[in-house]
């Protein structure tokens, strides 16, 4: 999509961190954008600040976790700015704990902000941006954890986050005879207030009891993260020229070649595999994309 001028944009967890930095690079390129987020008092004072600087946005507060809410501000934004053009799934959350350690309510709501969420604004937004024709792309937000090993107390955001990563592969396959991009961003370090998430977990989910986002303590190394707003401009990079895989910490692709390292190692064994040779198991194409 490489004219942005007075295209719309929809945008989750837009109240702050990366939501926010996307909002004021997408404005600065001439966007206008609904921003969505849980926490209204936030959102609306971000917006009000934005607004001074002649951003054209208006604000939606939504729980992403609730399908008719996602619906909802799908229709609020096609009646204020007419169409969407590029949905933005950033909204994020996590806890730490052992896997066995977490409850069934904080698999829950790490699912259903991180992976569920992208189902409903898919349904909610994709039919409407296919229709008008014009050129648009979806960005989700997943993170490096979901193409590589958090470590211990991840559990739960790293499998919520391949997902994440997965849905965006097939609905590459899915749009790319259309108008559509699509990207699927995967950030190391960013300063954003992720620790913070859960004061604005929902009832429904139980509490989090202060426990923190992950075993490791991640404070200091995420004050030192990348300045959201340079991942801002990043998407819109991405988006004008069609980026799919959005990375912000170029140093982490030793980590990924370690992981393909181990992948290649699986493959080697299987071809050595006794019972695989007697059943004749041959080179098989997976045709994908």
């Amino acid at each position: 999509m490489k004219d942005t001028d007075g295209k719309v944009a929809f945008i989750t967890g837009a109240a702050s961190g990366m939501g926010l930095g996307m909002t004021r690079a997408f404005t600065r390129a001439g966007m206008r954008v609904m921003m969505a987020d849980i926490d209204d008092k936030r959102l609306q004072a971000a917006a009000a600040e934005l607004r001074t600087q002649g951003a054209e946005v208006d604000t939606h507060a939504c729980d992403i976790t609730q399908e008719e809410q996602v619906f909802a501000a799908a229709e609020a934004t096609v009646q204020r700015f007419g169409k969407v053009h590029v949905l933005c799934n950033n909204a994020g959350v996590s806890v730490g704990g052992l896997s066995e350690e977490l409850s069934q309510q904080d698999w829950d709501w790490i699912v259903a902000v991180n992976q569920t969420a992208i189902v409903y604004a898919m349904r909610a937004f994709l039919p409407g941006m296919k229709a008008h024709g014009e050129s648009g792309h979806v960005v989700t937000t997943a993170s490096m954890a979901g193409l590589i090993n958090a470590g211990a107390g991840w559990g739960a955001y790293n499998a919520s986050k391949h997902a994440a990563v997965g849905m965006m592969e097939v609905l590459y396959s899915e749009l790319k005879d259309t108008p559509l991009g699509v990207s699927v961003l995967c950030p190391g370090a960013v300063n954003t207030n992720i620790l913070e998430a859960a004061k604005h977990r929902p009832a429904q989910f139980g509490s989090s009891d202060d426990r923190p986002i992950a075993l490791n303590p991640i404070g200091d190394t995420l004050a030192h993260g990348l300045d959201p707003d340079v991942v801002g401009e990043l998407v819109l990079d991405g988006i004008r020229e069609g980026q799919f895989y959005i990375f912000t910490d170029p140093g982490m692709e030793k980590q990924i070649d370690r992981l393909f390292d181990r992948i290649k190692l699986g493959f080697a064994w299987a071809r050595n595999n006794e019972h695989l040779k007697a059943a004749n198991q041959g080179e098989l194409v997976w045709r994908t994309r």
